[in-house]
Order: C-alpha cells, then sequence, then structure tokens
C-alpha cells in the first residue's frame, strides 16, 4: 500500500529540522496523549474486570453456586435424605447442609457486632477451600465440641482476638418469660481464623460445629439451608430443573448465585461501561491533537508538496505521505500505551505499597471496595478493545489533513510562497 517514496518522505517529515521543531513537538505530545488515554484505559478496565472476576468467583466460593433456604423462621428437618438425593444428581459437586442465624457478636473488651453464625460440619468446612485453604492461625482440627468458633481476620484484627479468645453470640430468639424475651448468650472459643479474601465475610461470618449450632438456635436436627456447588456453573438452569422435584412440597426455596448477586455485578458492569466511555474520551481529545499537528503540517509543507505534485507525485501518494505520518503518531501512542498499561497491571500490587509507602495514606480501602487487595486481572478482550479504539480514532485523525494535502493545488502554492 505504502511505497519506498511515500515511506522515505514520510520518515523526513517526521524528522524535524532547525525551525521545525514547533509542528514535531505537536506531534511528540499528541503521541503521548494517546498512550497515556490508552493506558490509563486498559488500567481502568482490567481493574473493573478484576473486580468483578474476583469478586462473583470469591462469592461463589464460599457460597455455593444454588442456595436451597427454608422459609422465614422455618428449618428443614429430616434433612439428610434430601442432601444424599441432591448429591446424586449428575451436575452437583457437592451439597452442604448449614444451619444459618444472625446474631450479635461481643467480646470482653466491649466491642459488639451483628453477624451471621454459620454451623457447619467439620468435613464439609474441610472441603470449603477458601476458608480451610486459608487458615491464618489455629486449626480446624480444634472444631468440635460444643463451645468451638472459627471468625474471619477481620473481626480478630478488629477487636484484638486470637487462639483461645472468648466470643460471645447472643441470639435475639431467646426464651419466652413472664417478663418477656429472654436473649441466648453463649460463649464460645476461637480456634481458628480465616482470611477468605472477602472483607464482609472475613469481618462478619464465624462457624460453629453444626451440633452445637443446632443448640445454640433450638433446632435440633435441623437446618436452615444446603449450599449446592455444581460442577459447571453455567449449568444453574440445568441444575435447577433438576431439583425441583426434590423440593417440591417442602417449606424451601431454591435461589442461584446470578439472583443473589445480580445488583453487585450489574453496578460493575455499569461502572466498567461508563468508565470505558468517560476515559475514551482521552483518546479521542488525543486524537484531535493528531488532527491539529497534521494540519499545520500540511500548511508547513505546501512549497514540498507543489513541488512533490510538479515531479510526478499523484495526488492520492501525497494523501499517504501525510497518511504515513499521522499512523505513526497514532499507532507508535497505541502500542507504547498498551505496553504501560499492561505493564502496570502486572506490577500493581507493587505500585500500590510504593505509592503506601510514600505518601502514607492508602490506596485501596478494603472495608469499602468488599475485596481485600485490589485486582489486578487482565482481560486481554478489554485490551484488544482499547487498542482497537486508540488505533481507530488514530487513523481517523489522519484522514481530513491527509485529504486536504492532497487537494492542494501546486500552482496556487508556489503562488504564495
Amino acid at each position: 500500500m505504502f511505497g519506498p517514496f511515500e515511506r522515505m518522505v514520510a520518515g523526513r517529515y517526521l524528522r524535524a529540522r532547525k525551525g521545525e521543531r514547533f509542528v514535531s513537538i505537536i506531534a511528540i505530545f499528541s503521541l503521548i496523549g494517546i498512550a497515556l488515554g490508552v493506558a490509563t484505559l486498559i488500567v481502568v478496565t482490567s481493574v473493573m474486570s478484576g473486580f468483578q472476576v474476583e469478586l462473583v468467583s470469591r462469592i461463589l466460593g464460599v457460597n455455593g453456586h444454588i442456595t436451597v433456604e427454608a422459609y422465614a423462621g422455618q428449618k428443614i428437618a429430616d434433612y439428610r435424605p434430601l442432601v444424599g438425593q441432591i448429591r446424586d444428581l449428575p451436575d452437583i459437586a457437592s451439597a452442604t447442609p448449614v444451619l444459618d442465624g444472625q446474631a450479635l457478636l461481643s467480646t470482653q473488651n466491649g466491642g459488639a457486632r451483628g453477624g451471621l453464625v454459620r454451623g457447619i460440619s467439620l468435613e464439609d468446612l474441610r472441603a470449603l477451600h477458601p476458608i480451610s485453604d486459608n487458615i491464618v492461625a489455629g486449626s480446624l482440627d480444634s472444631f468440635t465440641g460444643d463451645d468451638a468458633i472459627v471468625i474471619g481476620v477481620g473481626l480478630a484484627n478488629a477487636y484484638r482476638l486470637r487462639i483461645g479468645s472468648s466470643l460471645t453470640v447472643i441470639s435475639p430468639e431467646g426464651a419466652a418469660t413472664a417478663f418477656g424475651t429472654i436473649p441466648r448468650v453463649r460463649a464460645y472459643k476461637v480456634v481458628a481464623i480465616f482470611d477468605a479474601g472477602l472483607n464482609d465475610y472475613n469481618s462478619s461470618v464465624v462457624f460453629l460445629p453444626l451440633p452445637a449450632a443446632q443448640i445454640f438456635f433450638q433446632k435440633p436436627d435441623a437446618i436452615t439451608g444446603i449450599e449446592i456447588r455444581l460442577k459447571d456453573p453455567d449449568k444453574v438452569n440445568a441444575a435447577a430443573r433438576e431439583l425441583a422435584p426434590l423440593l417440591r412440597g417442602r417449606p424451601v426455596y431454591a435461589r442461584d448465585w446470578r439472583h443473589a448477586n445480580d445488583t453487585i455485578i450489574g453496578v460493575l458492569q455499569v461502572q466498567k461501561d461508563t468508565m470505558f466511555i468517560v476515559l475514551g474520551m482521552i483518546v479521542l481529545v488525543a486524537a484531535f491533537n493528531v488532527v491539529s499537528s497534521l494540519i499545520m503540517l500540511v500548511k508547513d509543507k505546501r512549497a514540498d508538496i507543489a513541488v512533490l505534485r510538479t515531479i510526478g507525485a499523484s495526488s492520492f501518494a501525497i494523501m499517504r505521505i501525510f497518511l504515513m505520518c499521522g499512523a505513526f503518531v497514532g499507532v507508535a501512542g497505541t502500542v507504547i500505551g498498551t505496553l504501560i498499561g499492561v505493564v502496570f497491571c502486572w506490577n500493581i500490587h507493587a505500585i500500590q505499597h510504593f505509592i503506601e509507602n510514600v505518601t502514607g495514606g492508602r490506596v485501596f480501602d478494603a472495608s469499602v471496595f468488599m475485596l481485600t487487595e485490589l485486582p489486578n486481572t487482565i482481560d486481554w478482550g478489554d485490551v484488544a478493545q482499547v487498542v482497537a479504539l486508540g488505533l481507530a480514532l488514530s487513523l481517523l485523525a489522519t484522514l481530513y489533513p491527509s485529504w486536504r494535502a492532497a487537494r492542494t493545488d501546486p500552482v496556487e502554492a508556489l503562488r504564495h510562497e
């Protein structure tokens, strides 16, 4: 498409000589603007994609793909046959019976917060790998008896709890007396501390052995829900159809991970799309700089264009010369910006820690963003979209100035020189 003549002349125009520095400086700033815009867009879209992927994967890791829950105030009695039938279904990887209850978690130093108390067997807790594989203190071997409790690292740090500390669980559903309802209160000993990677989970979810939870919540030999994990999370609809006959006639309902987390997923997707549009404007502004620099270059080279036309260069050859000049700025800026953005994403944790050490502040607040660390997942599909946007805007920006250059009348150009 571009012959050696066009490449030679375009290369000459890109190397500024004395008296031509201003146009080249504008071209350099255009290149830097495109590079920064592309890099920023890659970093932001990758972080937003990382949030969505990490959040969904970690939520699914601790909560399962389908949850069978008892209606409010009710329980699932004689649950073992039902759990066995669910585990026998072909698409089911595991089914975990749990007993959930809201309670107030209180410490000896006066700290207190609401939380979810989850009763679960030791075998099922070991199979819950986001918890069992991330025990930061203590051991699950001690998760037995009627006074053991496993807590998250967020709760432990907030109230300075350690292995052996006492945590009091207060349930609002107590015994009815002549003086009113008396809450149930029981102290448990911390035997293990986990880090699930989700700030809310680390701060507000605790585990009791299933028999101890059944005693505390006064639901003997009963549960409140079954956490189901599928072999393929995308086969939720098929698994739900298989579950329906087993649940018919029971005071329970099933909901899958999409409906349980659709608000979070929807908000993250809207934020990602909005940020892509807003930051895409940076690349658009840089592309306008390419237009202005090429227009100035065309005006500066009017005499050269006239001479080239008089020695036989066609208008399309002139157009290709300036297309190459603008394309070099756009392509170089996009490539440099892509490299900067990808390298930044690969080293985002080191950059985060460096900024925090220098400024003394916090770049990523886990209590606000749910995750415990800044995600650095690179979505190569998003990177390809950003690269395509940068190249498209840059190349479109070269069309009008190149067309103006090709339309230059050599006679009029030489007359005004």
